[in-house]
């Protein structure tokens, strides 16, 4: 019988391991563990992976389908939690492997078909960008979808997808109702209950027909897609409602024009809001709002008191005033970047002139003033008459006399003396010689410099305004310097003193020959 006992025995083993169940290698031998969250999605999906009672303080790495893609440590109880992004990759189930010192697990994550969309959100027309991910490799006939209501349009149809089950396309939002819109696709493998779908929402749409303007400019806002005769509708400029009590008709639209309100230059945000669409149901308008100045009168003569009001300037900021590129005055402008300051026109010439306003070195606002270009009027010549004559004999410096001419600008005088009557087409004299600018009064005195000789001159006047303005010259006035001329008065007194020792001598000779009779 003791042949028998070893029979026996390999017996009872054989029959043991047909009869006691199997027990997994890991719950028998790895004490560690990890965990996936969430364990299934799309390509991009950023994934959780937990592990727990490994070694403490030790470097893990974490490979995704061969790749490494995370390395960390462990904690001192041995755990750790690692964040992790889905590549690029085809449905299906692809291996989670993570190695650490006397360590290696792995799992599973599902990769599962899907589409994403950017921008997720905007008015009809909005163009999107659609990313089909997790589809059968090179998968075909991939249909894209966009849903109304309970309807559908099929956007494109026989899409392709790359080895990597990825594919791209982009596409125009159709016109639909405000809110949600379902994006979805299906494949020849992929089915449509088994891609996760985009929801893109359709948002109540306002326009301006200006995106920049200054302070007080009237801008026109439009709005569709808000709920039919909605009521109570207003447009907030930065956040600041402006307008109020807008009624949509039945399509949801309407129109409405406000003014730019005072506020510092800058771009603002401007949208609207009813009692059935809020703010968030549309997108945000950006205004730029510029620095802008307006004078009061913007016309004139030198001299007038000029108003000059600026608005959306930076606020607290000390500014100058140019005119004409010269500064005229300065100001502050208060918290709304306004001011208002008055300076009084300088001399300039007639026409536009160009005021500045700006800060920091910089000018940042223009405005033209228009300076009058009326001419004055024609002065009259008062003295010396024409034909007068002045002085007896020698040089003579004559005072020279005429008409005051009005003007708004004030003016100045030109005076011109000529030996010869001859002038252009103006009236100016073609040769003066004497030529006396810029008088301010309307009577003026040669001076011994310029004193005259004997004989004949002729002379004019023409005013001429502070702008520049010039009016015409008038009448040429003749006159004469003296009686005769120096030498021609010598001869005479010589004449006369010949005359009178003539006159002596023979009064003489003949009282001598009265005395010599008797």
């Amino acid at each position: 019988m003791r042949w028998l006992s070893p029979l026996v025995v390999l017996f009872v083993v054989c029959f043991m391991a047909i009869t006691v169940p199997t027990i997994p290698a890991q719950a028998i031998c790895v004490p560690y563990d990890i965990e996936l969250s969430p364990e299934s999605g799309l390509p991009g999906t950023e994934v959780t992976v937990y592990g727990h009672d490994f070694t403490a303080g030790v470097l893990v790495d974490i490979y995704y389908d061969g790749n490494l893609i995370a390395t960390d440590k462990t904690s001192s109880k041995g755990d750790f939690t690692i964040m992790i992004t889905i590549p690029e990759g085809c449905q299906g189930h692809h291996q989670v492997f993570v190695k650490g010192k006397y360590a290696k697990i792995d799992t599973y994550f599902t990769v599962k078909p899907g589409v994403t969309i950017s921008p997720e959100k905007g008015p009809v027309g909005t163009t999107v960008a659609v990313e089909g991910k997790g589809f059968a490799k090179n998968e075909q006939d991939i249909e894209l979808r966009y849903y109304l209501n309970d309807n559908y349009k099929t956007i494109e149809r026989r899409i392709v997808a790359n080895a990597q089950g990825s594919w791209e396309t982009s596409f125009s939002i159709p016109t639909s109702t405000r809110g949600e819109h379902k994006i979805d696709a299906q494949g020849a493998e992929s089915k449509l209950h088994e891609v996760k779908d985009a929801i893109f929402r359709v948002m109540a749409e306002i326009s301006l027909d200006k995106s920049s303007g200054s302070v007080g400019d009237t801008i026109i806002m439009t709005g569709s897609r808000f709920a039919a005769y909605e009521r109570d509708i207003q447009i907030l400029f930065d956040g600041e409602a402006v307008v109020a009590d807008i009624k949509a008709d039945d399509t949801g639209y309407w129109e409405k024009n406000f003014q730019v309100p005072q506020m510092p230059a800058g771009g603002y945000e401007v949208t609207a809001e009813g009692e059935k669409t809020n703010r968030e149901d549309m997108s945000e308008l950006l205004f730029e709002i510029q620095p802008h100045v307006v004078l009061s009168p913007d016309e004139g003569h030198v001299g007038i008191n000029l108003t000059v009001t600026g608005h959306a300037f930076a606020a607290n900021e000390y500014v100058v005033i140019m005119y004409d590129g010269s500064q005229v005055t300065t100001a502050t402008t208060n918290d709304k970047g306004s001011f208002d300051v008055s300076f009084l026109v300088p001399e300039s010439q007639y026409g536009e002139r160009l005021v500045t306003v700006g800060y920091a070195g910089q000018n940042h606002a223009s405005v033209i003033f228009t300076m009058e270009s009326k001419a004055p009027e024609t002065p009259e010549l008062i003295s010396p008459p024409d034909g007068d004559r002045v002085g007896f004999t020698g040089k003579v410096t004559p005072i020279f006399d005429w008409s005051e001419v009005p003007d708004d600008s004030g003016v100045y005088y030109h005076l011109q003396i000529a030996t010869i009557d001859e002038v252009t087409t103006n009236g100016e004299f073609v040769e003066p010689m004497i030529s006396i600018t810029d008088l301010t009064g309307t009577s003026y005195t040669l001076e011994e410099a310029d004193a005259l000789s004997y004989g004949t001159y002729y002379w004019n006047v023409q005013a001429v305004d502070r702008a520049e303005n010039e009016g015409g010259w008038s009448t040429v006035y003749s006159f004469r310097a003296g009686l005769l001329p120096r030498w021609g008065f010598i001869v005479i007194i010589v004449i006369i003193a010949v005359l009178l020792l003539v006159l002596i001598r023979a009064l003489v000779i003949r009282r001598g020959i009265y005395y010599t009779r008797w």
